[in-house]
């Protein structure tokens, strides 16, 4: 009978630590005001567990840091449009690869589900999406084959999808943003699967983040689990942690720095918590790969020694070698997981295709690059498009409808006084009125930068210091794309901290 009593006393002391009881844990309160947060009995305001950013599908971190961004070849082309200087990065995620077939043929299979083709309306919205594959085409050259059938055939899934504006290329990582936070909502539980179901989304009823954010798009809910104590939440914010940034495409400051992976010259990294680092930039990188292979082949001994680091075209004629000896072993692009990965895990950031960046092209980068991290030409704010009763709207796709910031309400502001500044410190010494962008030259500001090099380049644009430029609009078969992301808290990664933490004494007993 004894043993039968402690046996009851141990059920219910574990039943109310279980419930809450005897050794319930204590709640995050805040140091302000002492109010608990996530307790509907005192408030309700939610607050997220601090935790570090997640990492995107196809994605890998770049820590970032200072480099010298611009030319490291002898300038033969006589441009002087890539000056060297110092710049600050901050950390950031890019693509491991470059954007594939498979992988843009996919965003075109949802365009399609989701806008019916038999809509003439819908049909244009697909045709402008669809990559030219009249890029391949050449007077004299017989290309016919890629024009049919590099783009569709199997055979060419994980090649770099090419023909591909600067405007596509925008729409594509906006897509893909939608489609990743979709199915993280999913995996939480706050968007219902049935959402993918054939017909749940059609035209401008299909989720994007913005509209979700916003509740313009309301989407069927899933089953959330809530912790005990707080109140129910059916939607999801961007405080709660779930959706990550939207991708983008890179800066050319992000690209550039991503490109030499400049960790690898580092001797001692840090990589923990409470071990410090090396503060130490080498010499200058030329390519990509680690700085003791100064050459476009591999000359560590090895399996790889001798073989070459990227996919470019050796000299006139010369695009892949002699028979039984062929030197990179592709005529035209290779898959986008081939060749040597550099110092932070990506590949083909020299050859292959080369890629579009974020940035507005200007000839001289004589920008005071002083003023912050992050460089970058572009920048044309936009806000969110309010109707005439104070409602934000979406538009014939579903995309939150945005409207670019005026120069009048922006006159009186001190970090910026205008809503477009591409423009803004451009090293022309004239207005852009008397210059005539786009009208005296070939350089407007519909010009994107492209870098990396091809396979149908010559070794010199294969540094990541070179730059090009073509309108946005337009397309080649030497073109492809990889995506960004932002990286929100720590600029490590793994968990630490950021700043410098220092324990007391009294804190280390």
């Amino acid at each position: 009978m004894r043993n039968l009593t402690i046996l009851l006393s141990c059920a219910v002391l574990l039943a109310s630590c279980k419930n809450g009881g005897l050794f319930k844990k204590k709640q995050d309160k805040s140091s302000v005001t002492g109010w608990n947060y996530n307790d509907k009995n005192q408030g309700g305001y939610q607050v997220a567990k601090s935790k570090d950013q997640g990492l995107g599908p196809g994605l890998v971190f770049v820590q970032g840091g200072t480099f010298t961004m611009g030319q490291t070849e002898e300038d033969v082309m006589g441009d002087w449009n890539n000056i060297p200087r110092r710049v600050s990065v901050p950390s950031f995620y890019i693509d491991k690869t470059e954007v594939a077939n498979v992988h843009y043929r996919e965003y075109l299979h949802w365009l399609t589900r989701v806008f019916d083709p038999s809509d003439e309306a819908n049909r244009k919205i697909l045709e402008t999406a669809l990559p030219d594959t009249l890029v391949w085409r050449s007077e004299l050259s017989y290309n016919e084959p890629l024009v049919e059938f590099y783009f569709r055939h199997p055979g060419f899934n994980d090649y770099p999808v090419v023909g591909v504006s600067w405007k596509q290329a925008h729409d594509f990582c906006l897509w893909r943003s939608d489609r990743v936070n979709e199915r993280l909502l999913m995996d939480k539980g706050y968007v219902n699967k049935a959402n993918l179901k054939p017909g749940a989304q059609q035209g401008e009823n299909n989720f994007t983040t913005k509209s979700y954010l916003l509740g313009l798009y309301t989407a069927p809910p899933g089953k959330i689990k809530t912790a005990k104590g707080a109140p129910k939440v059916t939607t999801a914010s961007m405080e709660s942690g779930v959706m990550l940034p939207d991708y983008r495409l890179p800066f050319e400051a992000e690209w550039e720095y991503a490109a030499y992976g400049l960790i690898n010259q580092n001797p001692r990294p840090s990589v923990k918590e409470g071990k410090r680092g090396e503060e130490l930039q080498s010499n200058k990188q030329v390519y990509p790969w680690a700085q003791n292979i100064n050459g476009l082949r591999d000359t560590r001994r090895g399996s790889w020694q001798g073989q070459f680091l990227a996919n470019f075209k050796r000299g006139s004629g010369d695009n892949a070698g002699v028979a039984g000896g062929l030197n990179d072993r592709a005529f035209y692009t290779a898959p986008v997981n081939s060749f040597f990965p550099n110092g932070f895990g990506i590949y083909n950031m020299a050859g292959n295709v080369s890629e579009w960046v974020q940035d507005v092209y200007r000839p001289l980068s004589t920008l005071d690059f002083d003023d912050m991290p992050a460089p970058f030409r572009g920048n044309k704010y936009q806000k969110i498009y309010k109707n005439g009763n104070g409602e934000a709207e979406i538009d014939s796709v579903g995309k939150v409808k945005m409207v670019d910031v005026t120069d009048e309400e922006s006159k009186n502001r001190r970090n910026y006084q205008r809503g477009n500044v591409i423009n803004f410190l451009d090293g022309d010494s004239l207005s852009q009125a008397s210059y005539g962008y786009g009208v005296t030259t070939l350089v407007s500001d519909k010009s994107r930068v492209y870098k990396g090099g091809s396979w149908n380049d010559r070794a010199y644009w294969l540094t990541p210091g070179s730059r090009r430029f073509l309108e946005e609009d337009q397309a080649l078969s030497t073109l492809g794309f990889r995506c960004a992301m932002d990286r929100m808290g720590s600029p490590e990664g793994n968990g630490r901290k950021t700043g410098q933490h220092y324990k007391t004494r009294r804190q280390k007993r």
